[in-house]
């Protein structure tokens, strides 16, 4: 039969007939052979598997072996005896050397065949000799992970008892040598799976024999600690650290730290191999032992090895955090390592990447005392901590989702929020002092909400009723206005009143224009120029100028008159605006946007006639107003008139249509090229709603003619497109004026995130403030922020969200409507911009530092805090045994509505209860 398997399997037959006669080969194994025939059978083979010329001769050896040692296993048991195993291991197989790992893998495979027969049990005692022998000759990580795997198969083949040992400790050692000079990425995960196999294999020995243990790590240290030049050893030793049991860190590191026999070099060197190991990427609690060797290193007061340490090493942590595989335990290490060095600043002093603020405050977040958790507590027990946007949310104080919702929205208007932090309002008592205050806690308290009690008091509009539900377009605009004409009073009693001879009169004359009401002071001061152009820092971030001209038809005279504004009031065509009661859902089925033409362009002409004594009847002239912005703000705020007056249904309603809110747009602004005949600088109309300036034309026809016949004398009106990008947003949640919850979306915009647009001219008939351009300008690329960039403020709750949720919100919720928005100028080429605050004489273009007065603030705030939550706890753990609740898991923001003030919206039965809020 070997024959005939010798010739076919050298013969040039095709492989199916080749395949067909070895299967008949390996039936004939069940049949009656003579131990001649085996022995020969075997022989083949075996020759077959070790030196076939290809891959099927190997394969044909494997099958038909296992076929006869399968029917004929003693005769395969004779065969495989202690002389033929020995000489496979010192001598080869013909040109095989013995090392070559297809002779261990042939051992494997014949052990496998005979698991159970007694000759496993012969061979065993041969076998542990052997691999003791292999491994002191340190052979290559593949040879030690096929021994690892016979081993691990067959444990009675591990060397036992003070051999066991011996054992241990050279296949430490023969673990130093095990280097990789691999560059692909298949190599090298090959190496470390074989790494890994052979640590497993000592695991299993140091559990099954826990007398190996303490000699093997006795050897590790002796590796690690060597200040041989000529040797370093692999940090394939970082495998093992893994399958040391915590439990021997206190004996292990007391034992080493206090051993009078390591020399300060020796644990030197062994601490910085030690922290070269958190570059092996599956090595496991490394962090866990690297700290504790250097906490007890600052124990026992041995303070040089840990300078020497840390200024070597620290670099090369630092660089491991950009491998996020070993992220982690270098992010401990490092920690560790800056925070204990508190001797000298040198640890500090290297040129590493600077992460970016909300990097520091989400880290800062996930280590701070009120953000750690205990898995063990009962749900009573759980304390809610920060939101992991870092960001704080705000104490609805009965209905004032109206308050938190502007206020968090002015909070992310970054280069406004930089500007309040930067004043120094030191001793003063005014609301923008509030203001600041307000801000540094959103900021910096440990808080997951915070409650704005104090500021509610000194900012909420005399007329408002407290408890009620309020509009916050209107809390929004009385807010600026007060902002605006204290700072102007302030700045005129500074002008007008004698200087203070000492230092701290500045606090008192700022708290009693504080104390004085707004009704007292003088309704418009003439400015001051206390801070380059005299303007205040609401007219900077928010204030721009609208131009009305009306134009007489007939004699085409012009009258043009400028007023300032802090936001624009846009209306809603009236086929667009349907009657929709309390208990209709209906909504347009596709997005749209306010009246077209209101702004720069939008016109309505205006005739008629007028009796005049019995039958006489006297024409009145037609004219066309316009309305032109000729200063863009800073900062645009857009305020969607949604509530109204139903005169034909007698009835408050809100228009539930669908808006799109567009990411970037650009508003159109007319260069000063037309003579004002009539203007004022600080009007009384100034912060009046704008609706029916901003309605649109009732006669299309006619404004298109009254434009066309305009056009000649507008010829040298020259129109600048100004960019803006979307900041935040105030989204109205319920059916009616009535009622409802206000909630936002913000993100940090600052002047410069979007794009850098140039300027481009256009006729003024061509211009209106829309989305025309909107899509043209993403196409290009502009500079959008990522999607978790965006979050979604519903009082005390902040989570995640992104663009998509905002501009689908209608969509997905029909309530919920968005109503205020707010978008920041970017920048033109070869226009001015907005610089940032000055702080000391430098401008910074990043958070301005926290001023003493404020840290202090937070600094005790975030003590007591803490100590809140202490009492807390332990208050809920006396009530967790008697106390039954149940939670309500807080929904996402895309599978809810964000939510209401009260059961019926509005809740306590207020509502917005002035109809000056209202446009009929």
């Amino acid at each position: 039969m070997d024959k005939i398997l010798e010739a076919l399997v050298s013969s040039s037959h095709p492989l199916t007939v080749k395949r067909a006669i070895v299967k008949k080969v390996m039936e004939a194994a069940e049949k009656e052979v003579t131990e001649e025939q085996c022995q020969a059978l075997y022989h083949l083979t075996t020759r077959l598997i070790l030196q076939g010329e290809d891959a099927f001769q190997r394969q044909v050896g494997l099958q038909v072996q296992e076929a006869y040692a399968r029917y004929h296993r003693d005769e395969f048991a004779r065969f495989f005896s202690k002389e033929f195993v020995l000489g496979l291991l010192q001598q080869g197989y013909g040109s095989l050397d013995c090392r070559d790992p297809a002779i261990l893998d042939f051992l494997h495979s014949s052990l496998r065949l005979l698991i159970s027969c007694p000759a496993v049990l012969e061979l065993a005692p041969l076998l542990q000799t052997e691999v003791l022998r292999i491994i002191c000759e340190r052979p290559e990580p593949a040879t030690c992970a096929k021994l690892a795997t016979i081993l691990t198969d067959f444990p009675q083949c591990v060397p036992r008892e003070k051999a066991g040992v011996l054992f241990c400790q050279q296949l430490v050692r023969t673990f130093a040598y095990f280097n990789c000079p691999a560059t692909e990425e298949r190599e090298l995960r090959e190496y470390v799976t074989q790494v890994t196999r052979v640590s497993v294999l000592l695991q299993g020995i140091w559990k099954a024999e826990p007398a190996t243990l303490l000699p093997s790590l006795q050897e590790v240290f002796a590796i690690i600690s060597s200040t041989d030049p000529s040797f370093e050893p692999s940090i394939a030793l970082a495998s093992l650290v893994q399958h040391i049991p915590l439990q021997m860190i206190t004996v292990l590191i007391k034992s080493l730290t206090t051993d009078q026999n390591v020399k300060d070099a020796s644990m030197t060197q062994a601490l910085c191999r030690m922290i070269d190991w958190l570059s092996w990427p599956l090595a496991n609690h490394v962090d866990t032992w690297v700290i504790a060797l250097l906490k007890g290193l600052a124990a026992v007061q041995k303070f040089t090895i840990l300078i020497d340490v840390t200024l070597l090493k620290i670099e090369q942590v630092f660089n491991r955090l950009w491998y996020p595989i070993v992220r982690q335990g270098a992010l401990v290490v490092l920690s560790h390592m800056l925070l204990s060095f508190q001797h000298s600043p040198e640890a500090f002093h290297l040129e590493l990447p600077k992460p970016n603020e909300e990097k520091i405050k989400f880290f800062l977040n996930q280590s701070a005392w009120t953000s750690q958790s205990n898995s063990f507590a009962s749900g009573l027990l759980k304390i809610t901590g920060k939101s992991e946007t870092g960001k704080t949310g705000l104490v609805n104080l009965g209905n004032t989702c109206y308050m938190n919702s502007i206020i968090q929205i002015l909070f992310m208007a970054t280069d406004f929020r930089r500007h309040v932090m930067s004043l120094h309002l030191n001793g003063s008592n005014t609301l923008m002092k509030k203001l600041q205050l307000l801000f540094a806690f959103l900021a910096h308290t440990q808080r997951a909400a915070y409650s704005p009690r104090s500021f509610l008091e000194g900012s909420r509009p005399p007329w408002f009723t407290a408890g009620s539900q309020q509009d916050c377009s209107e809390y929004l605009r009385f807010l600026l206005d007060r902002l605006h004409e204290e700072e102007k009073t302030l700045s005129a009693f500074q002008v007008t009143s004698p200087k203070p001879e000492p230092a701290t009169t500045s606090a008192e004359t700022l708290n009693n224009a504080a104390s004085q009401p707004v009704a007292d002071m003088p309704l418009h001061p003439e400015p001051v120029a206390a801070k380059g152009d005299g303007r205040t820092l609401v007219e900077r971030m928010f204030g721009g100028r609208l131009s009305t001209a009306i134009r007489c038809l007939q004699c085409h005279s012009l009258s043009e008159k400028e007023e300032p504004f802090t936001d624009l009031s846009l209306a809603f065509c009236p086929s667009m605006s349907k009657c929709h009661g309390p208990n209709d859902e209906h909504k347009s089925s596709s997005s749209v946007g306010p009246c077209q033409g209101a702004v720069n362009g939008g016109s309505e002409s205006s005739e008629g006639s007028v009796k005049e004594g019995a039958g006489t009847r006297m024409e009145r002239p037609v004219v066309e107003p316009t309305l032109s912005v000729v200063a863009a703000p800073e900062y645009l705020i857009l305020t969607l008139l949604r509530f109204s007056y139903d005169a034909t249904c007698h009835v408050r309603r809100k228009i539930l249509d669908n808006v799109g809110i567009p990411l970037h747009m650009s508003l159109p602004l007319r260069q000063h090229g037309i003579s004002v005949t009539s203007s004022s600088s600080d009007s009384p109309e100034s912060g009046e709603n704008l609706a029916k300036k901003l309605k649109p034309s009732q006669k299309e026809d006619g404004m298109t003619e009254n434009r066309t016949n305009s056009e000649s004398n507008d010829s040298d009106s020259e129109m600048l497109s100004v960019p803006y990008v979307l900041s935040s947003v105030v989204v109205h949640s319920g059916m009616s004026s009535e009622s409802g919850h206000y909630y936002s979306y913000g993100r940090n915009v600052s002047n410069t995130d979007g794009y850098v647009a140039h300027p481009s001219s256009k006729s003024l008939e061509s211009s209106s403030l829309s989305e025309s351009s909107t899509a043209s300008q993403e196409e290009m690329g502009c500079a959008d922020h990522k999607s978790t960039d965006w979050f979604l403020f519903n009082d005390s709750r902040v989570t995640f969200t992104n663009s998509e949720s905002l501009r689908n919100v209608t969509g997905r919720f029909p309530k919920d409507t968005a109503y205020v928005l707010i978008y920041r100028k970017q920048e033109v080429s070869g226009q001015p911009s907005n610089p940032g605050p000055v702080v000391n004489g430098s401008r910074l273009s990043g958070e301005p530092p926290l001023q003493k007065e404020l840290m202090d603030a937070i600094t005790k705030d975030n003590k007591l805090f803490l100590q809140e939550q202490e009492l807390n706890a332990r208050a809920r753990a006396l009530q967790a045994t008697s106390a039954s609740c149940s939670f309500r898991p807080n929904g996402s923001d895309d599978n809810e509505p964000p939510g209401s003030c009260g059961p019926s919206g509005g809740g306590g039965g207020g509502g917005f209860n002035t109809i000056s809020r209202l446009v009929f």
